[in-house]
């Protein structure tokens, strides 16, 4: 039964609020730039259904991943790791249980301070990037962390809400998604917080934890003005593949989270309008299929595809097979619409990456139209793509955009990208 809600309330939480995908409104920044509205090449295509929420020619998704801001993976950053005092240990988990609570509170808060800053959305925008994808852990709710077993940084959430005012200002669209399940979804593997044995995400207990963060974070986002660019909100990232596991994710978390986000906006009498875009992992990830169990009435649903050749094996390692393979890619389902290309890189077989063939300081050329391809498909075949990721601290810009870009490899003006001569 939906809760009563005046409509003083509601008005005024509209007023402050807006939670959306590009279709639906236009996103603008605090000095009126819609940075949808560029116009750019390849062209947008048409969607099908004039009442697609996405709606027809509309600009697609160019954004970047915040790798290592929230959930920080120590490859990534193996300085900016170790000048935190985390250096021998594997992952957030290990280095606060390492730490103590207390220094590592401060360590990770002053990491939050420096490795987005408010100037690296004035970068990105000026790149015509107009999307960031925010990997998060469930300990933002402190609430749900049990302080004689679970060991992760606290303060993070008001780092959140502070990085979305700056990106929401800029006129940045923003995903938010579950990177850190309770548990952790897969074992041995710092992208979830914890460098845990087994993936013990896939019980009751653990699923209901993960749903009661993701109403909070619901909550939160359509009652704090910072959070007004969020329009999507991705469930879980990157669960197991096949078996019983991912049969039991589908059949009964992925349910249960969507109803959870969408009972949390019943209850602030938020309007279908401003309801986020619940992303789950598409059928191609392996999981099953991701609609299988979720209600007849669903709504609003968006998918998340990561595409990494380095670790396809039905690929044949070389530049023109590479180039080949993603001219022709097409990331899409039948009935996931829309799905967005959420992780992707440059970056190469470990065998082969460091090669002369491979080289990122004398193969630009190839990286470059590499790139292009990639993207260019992404956006025909594809509501867009997020570039894994913004920075990292690797020397290697294949994994990092920002390089990508003072490297010559990426265009400084995604509006002058053109596929002609490559696909």
């Amino acid at each position: 039964m939906a809760l009563a809600v005046s409509v003083a309330a509601f008005l005024g939480l509209a007023s402050i609020t807006s939670a959306w995908m590009p279709g639906n409104k236009n996103i603008t920044a605090s000095d009126g730039n819609d940075l949808f509205a560029r116009t750019s090449s390849p062209q947008p295509k048409a969607y099908p259904s004039s009442d697609s929420p996405w709606g027809p020619n509309i600009g697609k998704i160019r954004g970047v991943n915040l790798g290592s801001m929230y959930v920080f993976e120590p490859w990534l950053g193996t300085p900016a790791w170790q000048a935190m005092g985390c250096g021998g240990y594997k992952s957030e988990f290990d280095c606060v249980s390492g730490l103590g609570q207390t220094k590592a509170n401060s360590a990770f808060q002053a990491h939050w301070s420096s490795w987005i800053t408010a100037a690296d959305f004035d970068q990105m925008t000026s790149y015509g990037l107009n999307t960031i994808r925010i990997p998060v852990g469930y300990w933002m709710d402190e609430s749900l962390v049990d302080l004689k077993s679970e060991h992760f940084p606290q303060g993070g959430f008001s780092s959140l809400k502070q990085l979305c005012g700056w990106a929401s200002d800029r006129g940045l669209y923003i995903i938010i998604d579950l990177h850190g399940a309770p548990a952790a979804q897969i074992p041995t593997n710092p992208d979830t917080g914890q460098y845990a044995p087994t993936g013990g995400f896939y019980v009751d207990y653990q699923y209901n934890r993960a749903t009661t963060f993701l109403s909070w974070l619901t909550t939160q986002i359509h009652s704090n003005a910072q959070f007004r660019n969020v329009g999507m909100l991705g469930i879980v990232n990157e669960p197991v593949r096949g078996g019983s596991q991912a049969a039991s994710m589908c059949s009964t978390f992925y349910p249960n989270a969507y109803n959870a986000i969408r009972d949390a906006e019943q209850a602030l009498g938020v309007h279908n309008t401003d309801a986020l875009h619940v992303q789950l992992m598409n059928d191609l990830w392996g999981s099953g299929d991701p609609k299988a169990a979720m209600p007849s009435d669903a709504t609003l649903l968006a998918y998340d595809d990561h595409r990494y050749l380095k670790w396809s094996p039905d690929v044949p390692v070389s530049h023109a097979s590479y180039i080949k393979t993603s001219c022709n890619d097409d990331r899409s389902s039948s009935g996931e619409d829309p799905t967005i290309v959420g992780e992707f890189s440059l970056s190469v077989p470990d065998n082969v990456q460091w090669s002369s063939g491979w080289d990122p300081s004398t193969q630009q050329d190839f990286y470059r139209k590499w790139f292009l391809a990639q993207i260019g498909s992404y956006e025909k075949n594809a509501a867009g793509w997020i570039f894994w990721t913004w920075k990292s601290q690797l020397g290697d810009y294949r994994w990092s955009y920002q390089d990508a870009v003072a490297a010559g490899v990426i265009p400084r003006q995604l509006g002058s990208i053109s596929t002609a001569g490559i696909c």
